[in-house]
């Protein structure tokens, strides 16, 4: 079967599902009361409001205890997350959500897209690719649409809507402080092709991504952001910042970059063109 290069490949993340612990990243902080609790693959951030946790993004199914581990590594307790927020709905984002549900009691939540996906297209949550049989999505608690805002203790989240990468995509932005200086935080919430091509596009019938996918970019492109994260490890480089921060404990946090949202979201878009011209002179396509 020919299938598009952009796809999802299971078979190169065998490693990963079979041996998550070769993947795993030492949790550590950030900046101020904001953490990393992901692994070399997929991002997951934990922030302390003082008033309870605020996760974002719960990992894959089979790396949910690594996750655990990393927030009592960090001195906090499982139980005291109050809100689970996903970027968006594909399994590699909500893989550990029901484990830290039944743990904190926290509420979930979920942009009004992917809660729409969940009840009625659950095949594009992509639980196939998950290396995880028994792997379902949960049921949000809490439907999250533009503009909302998710107020805990010291931190207000906004949110914005970007769907694309699935319908109910969104990005976020909040200010976090350490010694007296505050800083702006923000994250895309999908940027994959894999759910942009052609071949997923046709598979799906999914006629409006590629617009709002753009649209989405567009919405944010100019958010004022001095610390990107990225729902996943590389987008924003962050094993490889963790490594210059041991290496030198007391240079430039190198989390803080003012140039790096738009330098990030243009990556994304020339990703995107480069994915339509090839799409165009038909050298898109593998056997799979």
């Amino acid at each position: 079967m020919l299938v598009s290069k952009y796809e999802f490949n299971v078979k190169s993340r065998e490693d990963f599902y079979m041996y998550p612990e070769k993947y795993r990243v030492e949790p550590f902080r950030i900046y101020g009361n904001l953490y990393y609790t992901g692994n070399k693959s997929v991002g997951s951030h934990l922030i302390d409001t003082e008033e309870g946790l605020i996760l974002i993004d719960t990992t894959y199914p089979t790396t949910s205890a690594m996750l655990v581990q990393s927030i009592w590594e960090l001195g906090f307790n499982p139980k005291d997350i109050r809100y689970i927020i996903h970027t968006h709905g594909h399994f590699d984002h909500i893989g550990g959500t029901a484990l830290l549900k039944e743990l904190s009691g926290a509420k979930t939540c979920l942009g009004e897209g992917d809660a729409v996906m969940f009840l009625e297209r659950p095949e594009l949550v992509l639980t196939r690719d998950s290396g995880c049989s028994y792997f379902k999505p949960f049921e949000p608690d809490l439907i999250l649409k533009d503009g909302d805002i998710i107020t805990l203790g010291n931190t207000s989240i906004r949110i914005v809507s970007t769907p694309g990468h699935s319908d109910g995509v969104i990005s976020f932005f909040f200010e976090t402080e350490e010694n007296g200086v505050r800083m702006t935080v923000g994250m895309h919430g999908g940027a994959g092709l894999n759910t942009l091509c052609r071949t997923f596009i046709e598979r799906f019938d999914r006629k409006e991504c590629r617009k709002e996918f753009l649209e989405g970019i567009e919405r944010v492109y100019e958010e004022p952001v001095d610390i990107m994260l990225g729902n996943h490890a590389g987008h924003n480089r962050t094993v490889e910042k963790r490594q210059l921060m041991i290496q030198s404990p007391e240079g430039a946090n190198p989390f803080i970059d003012p140039t790096e949202w738009k330098r990030y979201l243009d990556t994304v878009k020339k990703r995107y063109e480069i994915m339509l011209k090839e799409e165009e002179a038909g050298i898109d396509l593998i056997e799979m």
